[in-house]
């Protein structure tokens, strides 16, 4: 479905990091962990997470890194946004039991789509924690939200901000019944293998149709291949191979 979202704010909020916030022409409900196809210009669509909705609002954050996402950072309240979606499968939030402990783990800018998973979570009363990597303390966003919501660890490369390391050496597994993990590779490939129960992990993969068309997203599984755009990009840690 192709939206037409009305800009509210665009605003840097940390090193290398916009919050983009819309309204959306109507109130829907959006799976955490689902990604718009967002139209720039003459541009392919720029695939990009879904930081927080709620009402007839939605939240992007992500990563200045090139041509399309530089013209993302500079549009004005009152501007129109194309945006097809919501797309992709998103985290399993609401087949989680009650009872059980959840981490969410995110590196730099896999961090949004585990805050609007970890919100979604709290509001049905299951307990969560949360650890948040970054490269230096001037690239850390949405600590003080994340806090807000359950005890959260977050850490910096260089030690400038929180503890110094990367995610993966500050994670604890003990008592954690469920993993969610957005980030690098390299970071899912380190918590993939976790021991714990569920481990669902979020892929950052380059798109050009977004609706399993084009087959430029394709992740190796066990079984063959699977979509990130179709098939994703969240999916059981033990259904694709990084």
């Amino acid at each position: 479905m192709i939206q037409q979202l009305t800009i509210l704010s665009n605003r840097k909020i940390a090193k290398g990091a916009t919050e983009l916030v819309c309204r959306l022409p109507e109130r829907q409900e959006i799976a955490p962990g689902r990604f718009m196809h967002l139209k720039v210009g003459p541009l392919l669509r720029r695939p990009i997470s879904i930081a927080d909705a709620g009402d007839d609002e939605i939240t992007f954050l992500f990563k200045e890194v090139g041509k399309g996402t530089g013209e993302l950072s500079g549009l004005q309240p009152g501007m129109t946004l194309d945006a097809l979606g919501p797309l992709g499968n998103g985290f399993p939030v609401d087949s989680v039991d009650e009872a059980d402990h959840v981490l969410l783990v995110g590196g730099g800018i896999g961090v949004p789509p585990l805050y609007y998973a970890m919100r979604k979570l709290v509001e049905r009363g299951v307990r969560c924690s949360a650890v948040l990597g970054f490269d230096t303390g001037e690239s850390v966003f949405y600590e003080d939200a994340f806090r807000a919501l359950g005890p959260t660890t977050v850490t910096t490369v260089d030690g400038t901000a929180g503890t110094k390391g990367f995610v993966t050496a500050a994670i604890e597994t003990e008592g954690v019944d469920v993993l969610f993990a957005c980030g690098p590779e390299a970071m899912l490939r380190s918590v993939q293998h976790l021991d714990i129960k569920e481990r669902y992990i979020s892929i950052e993969n380059r798109m050009g149709c977004g609706i399993g068309a084009c087959f430029a997203c394709v992740c190796a599984s066990p079984s063959g291949y699977v979509k990130t755009c179709t098939d994703g990009p969240v999916f059981r840690a033990e259904e694709v191979i990084l």
